[in-house]
């Protein structure tokens, strides 16, 4: 918008302050009027005194106009009046317009988005000491957003605005320290961080402390402490601290098991499109637990987590088909929704997708195919698959024939199976005594170095998720 375009929007204004005609003082009379200090609120006169300032070149009167038009108080609103006035701020160096226009060029609202020109002037604000822009920027570096990524770099604009007080730096330097970017790993200095911005009401801090609590990192593990973390981000309705909790009330940790809460707040989250909560739901209501038992509710809220591509509900939609519950059974339906949560590494889908292909059912029946599920599954560590492979390895059914490999699997297996699958772990241990039978003591040697390798590559690869405090129940394999 023209200069000339923007004087047409006001009337003359009226003489207030007769002699007293300098730009900081219409500025402190629209600052009056837009805040009911010393006068009755009137948008529209604050309007008038921020546009006499600012036509006199007064930065923070340029900068309150920018913001005017841009939310439609006291004017139209105006994205191009309010970038034309942000700018006129920022190139007088005023941080907080500075800040204001990385913004609008980070979101594309009424100019085209650009995260480079962002970044730029993130950093000019942030230069200035501004910790809005310090920590934007930081996110900025972070994600290589309109910046070469460069989280040592991050962790410094990070702890800039974090020391002086900011939340959303506070939380994201601890997540820094928690992971390892741009500084060494120390969960100790994530809690510190993660503890300041909560006590300020922030929810990612607040979920993240409870989480480090439920871990125990950098602190005592203390479920407690974990459930009132997640309580106070749930109660913002913050829908992972929702789940979270949750989960809690749905295993007894941290309080007393309760079906009925747990119920709850997977309801909450669910109901706002959050698929772990969907898929929990699911879970409570396919065993009746804080819920009535109805397949069909189960099946609802599975499919609508699954449509979302979370591999677990794809997983339990495959067990709904497969077992009929709410449903006739559909083997072909099992098939499909076991091979989406397979592709997606659920160790549990491979190996259902393994038993389906074992048994012909929902696709012609193949042993090779079978096999190559129920190693995948098998490396990832699960004790059915491995159970499985090392049968089919011990008979050469879809694989060659191969007593060292099956007598790791059955070994592996044997170790692996929880106290609660007591009879899947003595069948193991079982087999692969039944398969030390025909093979001479170097062979069986050979068989446990292998066992010992798998176990240790296991430990180096495995990976602490931050979803794991989301986990959820799965269905009871077909074995």
């Amino acid at each position: 918008m023209t200069q000339a375009g923007l004087n047409s929007n006001f009337p003359p204004l009226r003489v207030v302050l007769s002699a007293a005609r300098e730009a900081g003082s219409h500025y402190e009379l629209a600052l009056m009027y837009a805040s009911r200090q010393g006068t009755r609120r009137d948008e529209g006169e604050a309007v008038r005194w921020f546009h006499s300032s600012a036509d006199e070149g007064h930065a923070r009167a340029q900068y309150m106009l920018g913001c005017m038009y841009s939310v439609g108080r006291g004017v139209p609103q105006d994205d191009a009046a309010a970038l034309e006035w942000h700018r006129r701020a920022a190139d007088q160096g005023y941080a907080r317009a500075q800040y204001a226009l990385a913004r609008i060029y980070g979101s594309g609202k009424g100019v085209a988005q650009d995260p480079t020109e962002a970044a730029r002037w993130y950093r000019k604000a942030a230069e200035q000491g501004f910790p809005y822009a310090q920590n934007d920027l930081g996110v900025m570096l972070e994600r290589g957003q309109g910046v070469a990524e460069n989280h040592a770099e991050a962790v410094a604009w990070y702890r800039a605005a974090a020391e002086q007080g900011h939340a959303h730096a506070q939380n994201n330097l601890g997540f820094m320290y928690e992971r390892g970017r741009g500084l060494p790993q120390d969960y100790a200095e994530a809690v510190k961080w993660y503890r300041k911005a909560a006590a300020q009401g922030n929810p990612n801090a607040q979920l993240n402390l409870g989480i480090m609590y439920e871990r125990g990192q950098g602190v005592t593990q203390d479920y407690g402490e974990a459930l009132d973390w997640f309580r106070k981000a749930a109660d913002r309705g913050f829908v992972i601290a929702q789940t979270s909790l949750g989960y809690l009330f749905e295993r007894g940790r941290g309080a007393p098991q309760d079906y009925v809460e747990a119920a709850k707040w997977y309801r909450k989250a669910a109901e706002q499109g959050c698929p772990q909560a969907q898929n929990n739901l699911g879970v409570l209501y396919q065993g009746g637990h804080g819920v009535a038992q109805d397949y069909a509710e189960a099946r609802k809220w599975f499919l609508k987590s699954a449509d979302q591509k979370f591999a677990t509900a794809q997983y339990n939609m495959g067990v709904v088909c497969e077992s009929g519950h709410g449903a006739p059974k559909d083997y072909a339906e099992a098939h499909r929704w076991f091979r989406a949560a397979a592709d997606q590494d659920n160790a549990s889908a491979q190996f259902s997708l393994g038993v389906l292909y074992d048994r012909g059912y929902g696709a012609a029946q193949n042993h090779a195919e079978a096999a190559k599920w129920y190693r995948t599954a098998a490396d990832q560590g699960d004790a059915a698959a491995q159970l499985n492979l090392g049968i089919m390895c011990f008979l050469g059914r879809g694989v060659p024939q191969d007593y060292v490999e099956s007598h790791k699997w059955f070994n592996l297996a044997a170790s692996r199976f929880p106290p609660s699958e007591a009879a899947n772990r003595a069948r193991a241990a079982k087999n692969r005594d039944i398969v030390a039978t025909k093979m001479s003591q170097q062979r069986i040697e050979d068989a446990q170095s292998l066992a010992r390798h798998w176990k240790q590559r296991a430990s180096r690869s495995q990976v602490d998720s931050r979803s794991s405090s989301l986990a959820v129940q799965r269905q009871v394999r077909p074995i």
